[in-house]
């Protein structure tokens, strides 16, 4: 069984040590991920299985499926436990349609967004809301203002429409800065980053990790695998693809995200250190992460329950220091994926 853990210095929020990421629950061939896409009754087995192993927690977004994983997450969650005994969140910011305010952090869209997903998910409030990119959007974008961005998610908040904010996805310094607003105006502030943190990609550790574990702020890493690469769905490169994922239109966004030349020889250690504890590749790096500082509960995705099975079995991992320094002595500095807008 998972334990459980509190979300952050700032919040008395009880999660499971894993969160389970959403997105590739929905209808099959809607939204950018549909050709990997779950329907209801098979992400059915894998929640019961989730809750079956104490994971309770559960991560979703607007634009997973364009809707369509928040109604079949809240319609699962619904009919599988009652509403205290589970924690969800969901996401906004990116373009729900053409309309240039259907997406972003204007108080428009944040109001007219967090009703829409509370009515997907057919619940009265999310435990938390996490805005999935800074309110300046991608480098080069214009957005809405911190203020107004703050004050609407404050707003939210004191709405009872959810219970705490989490960000997703930003340099430190604009975290920063959007903390610093929210304290100077005595609005509601940050209790955790999702950010983008796996072996093969360590920038966040430059500064957004320190700041976080100063700050009390709980990390809870987008992509612990790699998308896959971790967990050995590319055999060797990005052309050797053994997985439905990793041979639709997913690795190329994957593709994207991972441009360094030690990609594939850390994956290679990291099998190399499996067969070494009789464990599987994806149960070593998630373990990797789990020992890291200020990681809380990776968000994790799985599309068959032994996959899940894997991963609650990694929180159970401890590595040995020799293995960490093993498996993080390739990593070589890369470009940060936010300065290009991919992250």
């Amino acid at each position: 069984m998972l334990k459980s853990i509190q979300l952050g210095r700032h919040s008395g929020l009880q999660v499971s040590r894993l969160c389970l990421g959403t997105m590739n629950f929905g209808e099959p061939g809607r939204g950018h991920q549909g050709d990997w896409t779950l329907g209801i009754d098979d992400a059915r087995p894998l929640f019961k299985a989730a809750i079956d192993k104490g994971l309770y927690y559960f991560d979703c977004a607007d634009i997973y499926g364009v809707g369509a994983s928040e109604t079949v997450v809240g319609a699962l969650l619904r009919e599988l436990l009652p509403r205290d005994q589970y924690v969800l969140t969901t996401k906004l910011f990116s373009p729900m349609g053409r309309n240039p305010n259907q997406g972003g952090l204007s108080r428009k869209h944040v109001m007219e967004g967090i009703d829409a997903s509370l009515k997907r998910l057919g619940v009265d409030y999310v435990d938390q809301l996490i805005i999935h990119r800074h309110p300046q959007g991608a480098a080069g974008r214009e957005g809405a203002p911190v203020e107004e961005a703050m004050e609407a998610l404050h707003d939210v908040v004191k709405a009872g429409k959810a219970l705490y904010l989490g960000a997703s996805s930003m340099f430190a310094w604009q975290f920063a800065e959007l903390q610093m607003t929210a304290q100077m105006h005595g609005w509601t502030r940050f209790v955790s980053m999702q950010n983008h943190y796996n072996l093969v990609y360590r920038e966040e550790e430059r500064e957004m990790i320190p700041y976080c574990v100063d700050s009390g702020v709980a990390v809870t890493p987008w992509s612990p695998l790699a998308r896959g690469i971790l967990a050995g769905a590319y055999q060797g490169g990005f052309g050797g693809g053994a997985t439905a994922r990793s041979q639709g239109r997913d690795r190329i966004r994957t593709e994207g995200l991972y441009h360094g030349e030690a990609v594939f020889d850390i994956a290679a250690r990291v099998v190399e250190t499996a067969d070494k504890y009789g464990k599987t590749p994806a149960q070593i790096a998630l373990a990797w992460l789990l020992g890291k500082p200020g990681v809380t509960a990776p968000v994790v995705g799985v599309s068959r329950v032994d996959q899940l099975d894997q991963l609650v079995g990694a929180t159970e991992i401890e590595l040995a220091a020799e293995d960490v320094a093993y498996l993080e002595a390739l990593y070589q500095p890369v470009q940060n994926l936010l300065s290009i807008g991919t992250s």
